[in-house]
């Protein structure tokens, strides 16, 4: 697959999958009452769509290009000094 044809796919996931978790906000701005027919499926799809594609067997399933990146857990900011309470900073 090429580097032009992976990045159209991911951004086609990644728009999906983020209508997919915006389907609420978008549904109350519209003002359509979440009793009208078919907003309830679209609101559990929605919801769906987004607890599976969270959680981490999911994500080791993914090609290595789709998964989350994963946070960054070794850098932390220095404590703030008692004299200046900047960090450290000068």
């Amino acid at each position: 697959m090429s580097d032009a044809a992976r990045r159209t796919l991911r951004t086609i996931v990644q728009t999906v999958l983020g209508l997919a978790a915006a389907t609420p906000l978008i549904i109350d701005a519209a003002g359509i009452p979440r009793t009208a027919v078919g907003v309830g499926v679209a609101l559990a799809v929605a919801a769906g769509i987004t607890r599976v594609m969270a959680l981490d067997a999911v994500q080791q399933l993914l090609p290595k290009w789709l998964r989350i990146a994963p946070p960054n857990t070794g850098t932390t900011l220095p404590a703030p000094t008692p004299s200046t309470g900047d960090g450290g900073a000068v």
